[in-house]
C-alpha cells in the first residue's frame, strides 16, 4: 500500500496537521510527518519531492500559512498528487495562505482545502490512493456510513428533544 507524506512549513502547525495523522491512521493508511520550509529548506523540499515516489508514497499532503509557498514548492519537483492545508494565521485568518495555496499556475496543480481542513485532506488522500486500493476504498465506505449513522442519531435524539 501506498503511504501519504504530511510536510509542514513549521512546528506550529502540528495541531492542524495531527488531525490530518489522525484520520489516516484511523483508516489504516501509513504517513510520515516533516517539517520542512519552502523559503528555509528549499533544497531539502525539493528533495524529498524528487524522491517521494520511489520511497512509497502515492499523496503528499503540505500544509503551510502565510505566504504557503509550500505546496507549490513540492508540486514544482513531483508529480504525485499534492494535497495543500492552508494553515489559519493571526494576521488575515488564512485567506493568505488559502490564495497562495489555491492559485498555481498552469501545469503545477494543487489540490487545496478549506483552511485548517486537515481532516479533508486526509480523506481527499485516501480516496485518490482508494483508485487501486480495495481496502482503502472500503475503509473510506465504512467511514461513510459510520458518519451517517452518527447524523441520524443526532436528529433521532433532537427529535425526540423538540418534536413533540
Amino acid at each position: 500500500m501506498k503511504k501519504v507524506a504530511i510536510i509542514m512549513g513549521s512546528d506550529s502547525d502540528l495541531p492542524t496537521v495531527q488531525k490530518a495523522a489522525d484520520t489516516l491512521a484511523s483508516l489504516g493508511i501509513g504517513f510520515e510527518i516533516h517539517i520542512y520550509s519552502a523559503h528555509r529548506t528549499p533544497d531539502e523540499v525539493r528533495e524529498f519531492a524528487l524522491s517521494a515516489r520511489k520511497n512509497g508514497f502515492g499523496v503528499i499532503i503540505a500544509a503551510a500559512g502565510m505566504a504557503a509557498h509550500l505546496a507549490g514548492a513540492v508540486a514544482a519537483s513531483t508529480t504525485l498528487p499534492v494535497i495543500g492545508i492552508p494553515i489559519k494565521t493571526a494576521y488575515l485568518g488564512g485567506i493568505d495562505a488559502l490564495l497562495s495555496t489555491v492559485q498555481m499556475p498552469s501545469g503545477i496543480p494543487v489540490a487545496t482545502v478549506a483552511i485548517d481542513s486537515a481532516v479533508n485532506a486526509a480523506l481527499l488522500s485516501a480516496e485518490i490512493l482508494a483508485v487501486s486500493d480495495e481496502e482503502v476504498a472500503e475503509r473510506l465506505e465504512k467511514r461513510r456510513s459510520d458518519d451517517m449513522k452518527k447524523v441520524l442519531e443526532k436528529d433521532a435524539a433532537l427529535q425526540a428533544q423538540f418534536n413533540r
